[in-house]
């Protein structure tokens, strides 16, 4: 099993706001692990079994070795549309809204 990234002991997780995806793809190119373009062009999360999760606001574990891969996406990203956030209080530590 794949160790989860965390900051600052907290257990991140990640997930991709489809009404703001342009489908550029950069964050498949970066972490092709944890992103994928879907067929209608958009980029969807996967799930740790590789299932692209295409419900609106899923989310996944950040695994650790790819951290830095889907941070560099966040913050890539043309269409500021992928949040990276704490899973204890849902606080988004990069992305568009991150403090």
């Amino acid at each position: 099993m794949q160790q989860e990234a965390e900051v600052g002991g907290e257990a991140l997780e990640v997930w991709i706001d489809q009404d703001l995806c342009t489908g550029d793809g950069i964050c498949a190119q970066y972490a092709p692990e944890v992103f994928e373009l879907d067929i209608d062009g958009l980029a969807y999360v996967k799930s740790p079994e590789d299932e692209l999760l295409q419900d609106k606001g899923a989310t996944v574990p950040v695994p650790l070795p790819l951290l830095m891969d889907v941070v560099d996406s966040a913050r890539e990203c043309p269409g500021d549309c992928i949040h990276v956030r704490r899973v204890s209080d849902r606080v988004e530590v990069y992305g568009p809204d991150a403090e």
